[in-house]
């Protein structure tokens, strides 16, 4: 029989997905031995692919679009910031058989801004673009980090005071932005394929850090667009993807991985 502690990642599409990679590096980091695989659940069946996984010898899971919710529906408990952020994407399965919901996309966007780039965001001004799932798993682990100003700003400016009033942070309508941010972050859904938020080039101004949650390709018309207009300094997501992951990885394995030479690793691929 094979003992190898096996983990995987669910979501559809998930073929592109790197957490295989991520956590094998994580895994020499501890000198241990893993499995981790991929698993592209079908739509409306994640919690019986969950199931069978676990049914197979899982040992925890990763979770990422579309299935998110779901997970939060599937666990039987949920972290503090899992029930902050309504989404989860670290399942934990407990000793009396029931499933812990986690949410570490905020600890991995947080990690990457104040550990990898050392740039505080305690008492900064800090402009959310998008206001998706992806932006409120971050709201209440950036708020923990005690910023002068959280401004959230959305296509649609309904779902964005929703968002600013369960969170306690200010809404604007895209179209009133203007300059006076220290850290702008891009979780816009168009993201995924390069599509611009429809913001004046005049809110980088006086910009410390730009940073597109997604990474790769996806991510360069976003970075382009604010290192063009006065940000000082432009990020992709591949940090915050390295950080969330490692945060799992500490949840499943109690080892703290160094993310650093991961990034750098995974930016070599």
């Amino acid at each position: 029989m094979n003992n190898t502690p096996r983990y995987a990642v669910f979501g559809n599409p998930v073929a592109h997905s790197k957490s295989p990679q991520i956590h094998q590096q994580f895994a020499l980091q501890e000198g241990a031995v893993i499995e981790y695989g991929r698993i592209c659940a079908e739509i409306g069946g994640f919690a019986e692919a969950v199931a069978a996984f676990r049914a197979e010898g899982g040992q925890g899971a990763n979770v990422t679009v579309p299935f998110k919710q779901e997970a939060f529906a599937l666990a039987d408990e949920h972290s503090e910031r899992a029930l902050a952020a309504g989404a989860v994407n670290t399942l934990v399965w407990l000793e009396d058989g029931r499933i812990r919901g986690d949410n570490t996309d905020g600890i991995g966007l947080a990690n990457d801004i104040t550990q990898v780039k050392n740039i505080a965001i305690e008492g900064k001004t800090i402009l959310l673009l998008g206001a998706g799932g992806a932006v409120r798993g971050v709201i209440p682990v950036l708020k923990e980090h005690r910023p002068a100003r959280i401004v959230i700003a959305n296509r649609t400016h309904a779902k964005a005071e929703e968002l600013a009033q369960l969170f306690g942070i200010e809404a604007v309508p895209m179209a009133d932005l203007n300059g006076g941010f220290d850290i702008i972050i891009n979780g816009t859904s168009g993201g995924l394929s390069g599509q611009l938020p429809a913001v004046s080039p005049e809110i980088f101004r006086g910009c410390r850090l730009a940073y597109d949650m997604v990474y790769g390709e996806a991510a360069q018309a976003f970075l382009n667009f604010a290192q063009s207009n006065g940000a000082a300094e432009v990020s992709d997501g591949l940090g915050m993807l390295v950080g969330q992951a490692a945060a799992s990885y500490h949840i499943w394995r109690g080892f703290t991985p160094d993310i650093r030479p991961v990034i750098e690793y995974m930016k070599a691929l």
